[in-house]
């Protein structure tokens, strides 16, 4: 996959975002920890997978909550 720097730069550690609804798993709040080239890591903050690590890709962020 090719790096896109305006994706990543799009997101930093410590921002807190909004993930998109998946199989079971309802829309819920996530906080960035590190970005890699095709997705960001870190920790679910509310619904089911909250204190879950994940990866989530980019294009399952919804919006910037801050």
């Amino acid at each position: 996959m090719s790096r896109d720097p305006k994706k990543i730069s799009q997101f930093a550690p410590g921002m807190l975002v909004v993930i998109r609804a998946f199989d079971d798993i309802p829309e819920h709040q996530f906080e960035i920890q590190e970005v890699y080239e095709d997705c960001v890591g870190g920790y679910s903050r509310t619904g089911p997978l909250s204190g879950e690590y994940g990866e989530p890709d980019f294009e399952m962020i919804l919006r910037v909550v801050r």
